[in-house]
Order: C-alpha cells, then structure tokens, then sequence
C-alpha cells in the first residue's frame, strides 16, 4: 500500500481502452467497473462487472503492458491505484511478495478469461454459451 494513493472516477469515466500501454492498476473501493472488448463493427459488449475489493487491470504485469481490456465506471468509483513499474520492481526486489502478486493476478486473468468466452458465446454464439 505503500506505492498506492486513492482515485476517484465519476460515472461513464473511461479508465482505459484495449491497445493502450497499462502503466496502473486499481483495487476498487467503492463503486462498478465495467470492462468490455472491441469487436469489429459493433458496439464494445460488456465482459463483466466488478466491484469491491477486486482488481482492475492485469496488463500491467505481462509484458507488452498493454490493455488487452477497456474499462469504464458504471458508477462513481473510489479506489486504490498503483503505478505499475513500482510494483513490478517491488516484486524482482522481494521473490515471496512478487510470486504472491503472479499468483493473485493469474487467478484473475483465469476467471476474466472464461467470463469474456461465456459472454462472447453468450453474445455471438448460435446457441450460447450452454450455460444454464
């Protein structure tokens, strides 16, 4: 907590768009975050909402740091943001804390993923995701 200071982003604030170098991240405090996925010729579909407690942004530890997501406030948020070149040296300074941040945010990438297969099947899929 020591390299992080709190923000606040008001509803409909972009917080990041897919492409763009991930530099920061945030755990949400209050509020939802919305992430969503360009897809040609159509409006970027919502992948999943999110909320306290949880992370925002994981491009930021997987080299080419750039958002494989885009983020908008889908009401007033208030989190904690992290610049993510200070918590990367903080992880190659401290192997323990640095495995523990890998373990974290591939636990997050693992459940993004398969939220983003569910809604785009959901979405684009003849019969859907399956899912009951």
């Amino acid at each position: 907590m020591s390299v992080a200071r709190e923000v606040n982003f008001p509803q409909d604030a972009r917080l990041f768009e897919e492409g763009a170098r991930a530099d920061r991240f945030w755990i949400i405090r209050s509020g939802t975050v919305t992430l969503d996925v360009r897809v040609p010729g159509r409006r970027p579909p919502v992948i999943e909402s999110i909320g306290f407690g949880e992370l925002v942004g994981w491009s930021w530890l997987i080299p080419p740091h750039v958002w494989h997501l885009g983020a908008s406030a889908l009401s007033p948020v208030r989190a904690y943001e992290f610049d993510a070149a200070q918590v990367r040296e903080l992880c190659e300074q401290d192997r323990e804390f640095g495995a523990a941040i890998e373990m974290w945010v591939a636990k997050v990438l693992a459940h993004r993923l398969q939220a983003a297969r569910t809604r785009l099947l959901d979405l684009y899929a003849p019969y859907g995701s399956g899912a009951a």
